[in-house]
């Protein structure tokens, strides 16, 4: 795993916008797995910059959803598709045909959820799949003691994350869904390149957790230790917590330029 430390979010974004560029440059029809939030918004503006700027295309892409609602009409405007189509597609010019989610309405959920996972190795995989990471070190809505082998599958919203969710339905708590469909951590670990983002004091045990942790299901993000190509990206407040902080500047500062991340 490697991890590297940055002053801010925006570098942050940058930093990772800039490796997404070069896999395009190499792959133009990547899949991309994206995450929701307010974390990876750094990335994607960074990313829209560059496309505006035609330093990248984009418009080959794919573009793989990690979650979703279940039972919120992909039309409605907090459904993650939505979300996803006017933070990501549409800044990126990418199509919503280049778009792969699961289908947070289907009579059948767990059926739908292996139809994802299917449509998801069908595509070739993933090639670079973004996360966050939760205070308490979930990816995802894989909660702790959630399996290090899950597939995608259905999880039931605690209560303290449908109130902090509750200001994106006009604060109220009834409105927020109480289940989703969540990519599991055995088919996020089988894309080829994960990065996650932490940005925060907040998120500085779950860091330190994830990297310098045993592997544990009650840290369902320690399972990156598991991956042969993981990068964690934080800055200052989100590392202050790391034992090996100055080990990690160090072989970043020293790595070959054309390594990248």
């Amino acid at each position: 795993m490697e991890v590297v430390i940055v002053p801010d979010a925006k570098a942050g974004g940058e930093l990772i916008a800039e490796a997404i560029a070069q896999l395009l440059r190499h792959r133009p029809d990547a899949l991309l797995g994206v995450a929701t939030g307010s974390t990876p918004l750094p990335v994607y503006e960074a990313l829209a910059a560059k496309v505006r700027s035609g330093a990248v295309s984009a418009q080959r892409a794919r573009i793989a959803q990690l979650d979703e609602y279940v039972g919120l009409p992909a039309e409605h405007p907090e459904s993650y598709r939505s979300v996803l189509r006017r933070e990501v597609l549409e800044p990126l010019g990418i199509r919503m045909a280049a778009f792969m989610g699961p289908d947070g309405t289907a009579q059948d959920i767990p059926g739908a959820c292996a139809a994802y996972d299917a449509a998801l190795a069908s595509a070739g995989g993933v090639d670079l799949q973004l996360l966050g990471i939760g205070t308490d070190g979930h990816i995802g809505f894989n909660e702790p003691c959630s399996s290090l082998a899950s597939r995608t599958r259905i999880k039931t919203l605690t209560e303290q994350t449908r109130v902090d969710n509750a200001r994106f339905f006009d604060g109220d708590i009834e409105q927020v869904p109480h289940h989703v469909i969540t990519q599991g951590i055995g088919t996020i670990l089988e894309a080829r390149h994960l990065v996650l983002l932490a940005t925060g004091e907040g998120k500085a045990d779950a860091v330190a957790a994830t990297v310098e942790g045993p592997v544990a299901a009650v840290c369902p993000a320690s399972a990156l230790q598991l991956h042969p190509h993981a990068t964690v990206v934080v800055d200052e407040g989100a590392a202050s917590k790391l034992k090996l902080a100055d080990y990690f500047r160090y072989t970043f500062v020293n790595k070959p330029d054309w390594q990248g991340i």
